[in-house]
């Protein structure tokens, strides 16, 4: 994001009227003792949306914003800038102006060092605008296309000199083909922003596929011959048992790209045929997002916020693994992080390095598990306490103990919506006063794909689609008549997201907000789970399949999406 000084941006700022002098002095203040640029922490404290950042630094710099996502970058022009300059520089070489100039879209167009090192690069006149992160992101993407052919060919290349050595298992784990294939296959995946790559093995061959924003694709195909080698590459990286062919194993390694470390979790099975590997990509955002980011609308955004601002209680995020709970539980706690509150965390894994929050991986092994962690923690007086999962009575016990004597507790639980956390807790023997008492609010959520800015365009909706819609409305007990747009938006497909039509993704939420009322149906005798959804319906809850439809309307998915993730 752009790095503009202090006292320029606080001009900005206050002109705006967002914030007056003594709250942006705050602002800087904050930004400083968590290292971030102040205008990410500007975004992050949903002061702003990072679009409207943008719109008033253009206008306030009189630089044209870049807009590369509704552009057509000519390719030929991009690449007159190597990929390596153009990511060291943050800049993309859009189009070529008839008179000969080149426009390029800058993250920080004040970098007079930058503008004056394109101009001796390119020997023509640089057109400055302003890029952010979408803009530099799509530029990058076609660089990466290329890149996709060139590990392709390496892979298979190395494939072919692998077989040819005639050597197998951990004699070629070490041997340079198998490593540049493993090495490869990992690039190839972090190009395409792949979160898990699947290396399943059958009778006559090994099928990778990768997880692409929450979807598997069948990327390529690898003979026999080479899994047994591939698999103890993978076992020496992970330092899991070379000779174990017949137990599940689990393990973790850093894989570094350019200045980047990736955290990879390796799960192996033995199936009928072999072993099966799959591998997690955990990569580190540059920041934590903002909850507008991640997807909450405007009503959505302001009963949890409300929520955080309490000093005691329990906020659960909810939902299967790979919803996109975590995310959403660390833009929470950045919003809370202040000088004046203890933040203490316990994960498996740590997925994003908060400063000044103490943190702490899982090790079973050395005796720390969720529960464990949690009653050491309340020794070392924190204000907000960071449950990454409640998975047993244990932790659900101390976690509620937690809640009721002082403590703002945030944690995640594997349900499939918002009020079926109620019940979910007494299962795990909390009893219902204390459910009653301590629980604040409970988000669900899932991840839907975002319709690819690239190749956005409007088509009339489908017959069958609005039945389809109707009919689960009815399924969730919804009366409410769907009143159908006339045009919808939706993906053509194109080389920007792999011809899905999607590209990146987004949450879909409901979050039922434990209201005195609610609290009175919890700890009635007849409680029933069906009782308080129409309590908090009658208070205003909807759905996520509702809050999908919503972002369906405003061009962010399609209503195929919404069904796919939430249809019953």
């Amino acid at each position: 994001m752009i790095s503009i000084p202090n006292q320029q941006l606080k001009e900005i700022v206050l002109k705006e009227g967002l914030l007056d002098a003594a709250a942006f002095d705050v602002i800087v203040e904050e930004a400083a003792r968590l290292k971030q640029n102040i205008a990410f922490t500007l975004v992050s404290k949903n002061i702003l949306t990072e679009g409207y950042l943008y719109q008033i630094l253009s206008k306030y710099l009189n630089i044209p914003l870049a807009d590369l996502q509704n552009k057509t970058i000519d390719e030929s022009v991009l690449r007159l800038l190597p990929e390596t300059v153009s990511r060291q520089k943050r800049v993309i070489a859009f189009k070529r102006e008839t008179d000969g100039s080149i426009s390029v879209a800058f993250e920080n167009p004040m970098d007079l060092e930058t503008i004056e090192f394109l101009e001796q690069y390119l020997k023509v006149k640089v057109r400055i605008y302003l890029a952010n992160e979408i803009d530099l992101n799509k530029g990058f993407a076609i660089y990466s296309r290329k890149l996709v052919e060139d590990f392709k060919k390496i892979i298979d290349d190395n494939i072919g000199l692998s077989i040819r050595s005639g050597k197998k298992g951990e004699d070629a784990a070490s041997e340079v083909p198998i490593v540049a294939i493993v090495d490869n296959i990992i690039a190839y995946a972090l190009s395409l922003h792949a979160s898990d790559i699947h290396m399943e093995i059958f009778e006559d061959m090994v099928l990778v596929r990768y997880r692409i924003d929450g979807v598997l694709h069948e990327m390529m195909k690898i003979p026999r011959a080479v899994h047994s080698a591939i698999v103890a590459r993978i076992k020496i990286l992970s330092a899991l048992k070379i000779d174990e062919h017949y137990k599940p194993q689990d393990g973790r390694f850093r894989y570094r790209i350019g200045s980047d470390e990736i955290d990879i979790r390796v799960a192996i099975m033995p199936t009928f045929s072999g072993e099966k590997i799959v591998m997690r990509l955990l990569t580190s955002s540059t920041r934590p997002l903002s909850l507008q980011e991640v997807g909450m609308l405007d009503e959505t955004e302001r009963i949890v916020m409300e929520n955080i601002k309490k000093s005691f209680g329990m906020i659960l995020v909810c939902g299967p693994t790979g919803s996109g709970k975590t995310t959403t539980l660390y833009s929470i706690l950045n919003l809370l992080n202040r000088p004046e509150v203890n933040i203490a965390t316990i994960e498996d894994p740590i997925e994003y390095n908060i400063k000044y929050v103490n943190q702490t991986q899982i090790n079973p092994a050395a005796g720390i598990t969720f529960a464990s962690g949690l009653r050491a923690f309340l020794r070392q007086d924190p204000n907000i306490i960071f449950v990454g999962e409640i998975r047993d009575d244990e932790t659900a016990d101390i976690a509620t103990q937690a809640a009721l004597t002082g403590h703002l507790v945030l944690s995640s639980l594997h349900t499939n919506d918002a009020p079926t956390a109620v019940p979910r807790f007494m299962d795990m023997n909390v009893p219902p006063f204390l459910v009653s008492a301590t629980l604040n609010a409970v988000i669900a959520q899932r991840l839907v794909r975002k319709i690819c800015m690239d190749c956005i365009h409007t088509v009339p909706l489908d017959k069958e689609l609005i039945e389809t819609v109707r009919v689960q409305l009815k399924t969730l007990g919804i009366e409410k008549e769907y009143n159908p747009p006339s045009m919808v938006y939706s993906g053509k497909g194109c080389p920007s997201c792999n011809f899905t039509g999607y590209s990146g993704r987004i949450a879909i939420f409901e979050v039922l907000n434990v209201t005195e009322e609610i609290r009175g149906v919890i700890i009635s005798p007849s409680f029933s789970v069906d009782k308080m959804k129409a309590v908090a319906r009658g208070q205003g809850m909807i759905t996520m399949f509702e809050d999908g439809l919503r972002k369906v309307e405003k061009g962010m998915t399609t209503i195929e999406e919404v069904l796919r993730v939430v249809g019953d």
